[in-house]
This record gives C-alpha cells, sequence and structure tokens, in this order.
C-alpha cells in the first residue's frame, strides 16, 4: 500500500487556491497524529530559543511543517529539502504566493548535503525510515547544525511503525501498510546508538503511537486511505465519514501526546550537539 498515488490525488484537489492549501495543511495538522507531537516539541523549542534562526526540514514534502514554523517565526529562515523536484517547485510557487519570504525550498539527496554550522534546528519527519544509509544522514545533520543545535526526528518504531504485524495486509503479499519503507522501523536503544555514531552529544527517545494513538490513525488514516485505494468515488464519502470518526480521533490524539507510552509504533526523538 502507497501514500502517494493518495497524496497526488488530494494535492490537485487542494493546489486550487492558496486558501484550500491552508485548509489542507491545517486539516492535517488535525487529523495527523504525528503533527500533534512534532508541533508540540517545535513550541516547547521555540520557548527555549528566542530570536532569529535558522530551520532545516530534511524531506520538507508538501511544506506542511514548513508553512506551521513560517507562519508564526517570520524571524525564522527556512530551508525545505526534497527528493521530488515537482514537490519542490509547487512549494516554492505556494510560498511565493502566500508572502512567506523567509523560505525556500531545494531538490537535495540527504546522503550528499555538506552544510556546516549553520542551522539551529533540524526537522526530519517521516523520512529515515526510507534511507538505507541512515547513519551517514545523521552525521550530515550533526555536521548541518550549531553547536548546541537540536535534531527533531519522527520516525516509525520496531514495534510495528510501518505495519507489518498487521496480518490482514498480508493476504495479497504486501510487506506492509507502506511498501516504500527500507526498514520497519527503528528501536529506541538502536536510533540512540546509531545518532551516537553521527556525534550528537546527548538523546532523548520516546514513544508516540501507544494505544490511543494506534486507534485514531486507523480511524483517522489507514481505513480512509484503504478505500480510496479501492476507489476514488470514496472520496466523495469522505466528508460525512470524519463527521463520524473526527470527535473520537481528536479525544484520542490528545490523549496519545499527553501520556507516556511504555511501547508504540512510533519515535519521537530529539538530539543535541
Amino acid at each position: 500500500m502507497q501514500y502517494d498515488p493518495i497524496k497526488r490525488s488530494l494535492g490537485k484537489v487542494f493546489n486550487n487556491s492558496p486558501f484550500t492549501r491552508k485548509l489542507f495543511y491545517n486539516l492535517l495538522d488535525i487529523l495527523l497524529l504525528r503533527s500533534w507531537h512534532i508541533r508540540r516539541e517545535i513550541k516547547q523549542w521555540a520557548e527555549q530559543n528566542k530570536g532569529a534562526k535558522n530551520i532545516l526540514d530534511a524531506g520538507s514534502g508538501f511544506g506542511q511543517y514548513v508553512y506551521y514554523m513560517a507562519k508564526s517565526n517570520h524571524n525564522w529562515q527556512i530551508l525545505g529539502l526534497d527528493v521530488k523536484t515537482e514537490q519542490i517547485d509547487d512549494c516554492n510557487q505556494f510560498f511565493g504566493r502566500i508572502g512567506l519570504s523567509q523560505t525556500i525550498f531545494q531538490y537535495a539527496d540527504l546522503t550528499k548535503i555538506s552544510f556546516d554550522n549553520k542551522f539551529d534546528l533540524v526537522l526530519c519527519v517521516d523520512v529515515m525510515e526510507h534511507i538505507e544509509e541512515d547513519v551517514l544522514v545523521l552525521t550530515n545533520y550533526h555536521k548541518a547544525l550549531k553547536k548546541g543545535g537540536v535534531l527533531l526526528i519522527s520516525t516509525p518504531s520496531d514495534q510495528g511503525g510501518s505495519d507489518v504485524h498487521d496480518h490482514d495486509q498480508h493476504e495479497d503479499g504486501a510487506v506492509g501498510f507502506i511498501d516504500e519503507h527500507v526498514r520497519d522501523g527503528y528501536g529506541i536503544e538502536e536510533l540512540g546508538e546509531k545518532l551516537r555514531k553521527a556525534g550528537f552529544s546527548k538523546s532523548e527517545i520516546r514513544y508516540q503511537y501507544g494505544p490511543p494513538g494506534r486507534l485514531s490513525w486507523k480511524l483517522s488514516m489507514k481505513y480512509p486511505i484503504l478505500l480510496l485505494n479501492v476507489s476514488k468515488l470514496f472520496f466523495v464519502l469522505l466528508p460525512f465519514y470524519y463527521l463520524l470518526v473526527f470527535p473520537l480521533c481528536l479525544v484520542l490524539n490528545f490523549a496519545d501526546v499527553r501520556l507516556k507510552h511504555q511501547t508504540g509504533t512510533g519515535l519521537v526523538a530529539k538530539a543535541w550537539k
């Protein structure tokens, strides 16, 4: 099962105007549990790091997190990097239209970036699970950060983060719900060791997507995507579906962010240079 075809279809719908694009970002912030965790971490970091900052979004995609950071922090200079040129071109055009001139998007292979002592914060959301040479990329992040800078990562865990333990998905031979991943997910000790190898002096890693988060993800993302992969006609039914599940997903997301989980299908990692 793949996200990209659905992303492209949604992009065509919401890219009609700046208003609908902003609406799309806001809907993602509400529905995507990882966005709840990432925005909370960014907000806490910003409270402790006032003033002008240089930020790198490594794997910026369609610009959701760049938009969140840029709209509320006009003195932050934000660089978004991605390997998909169509997303880079689209984001540069959109952010230029809405006047967020402190942002720029560029094509980059994260295994080959060579920034040196440039950024206060490096953000990496749902990227590391796609990269074979992960220690190399983490080392590149470390080099790119200023002394005292922070790397913030969100990635699937080895507790079923790519849905590899969902046996219903194996009947058709699939290896997981998201088959673009090069690994099933990280263990906390594994990721911590790789961060140490990359040069980071300190790290904090915790689980996200505990029991409430897993249920929320199935209701808000997995089941709708499965239906949309069957037929695009389900786009018509989506608003009615979300009217039913939206209140419950909000409660579940709030609980997942506030609770401490002994296990979970996702990880949030912070590492300091």
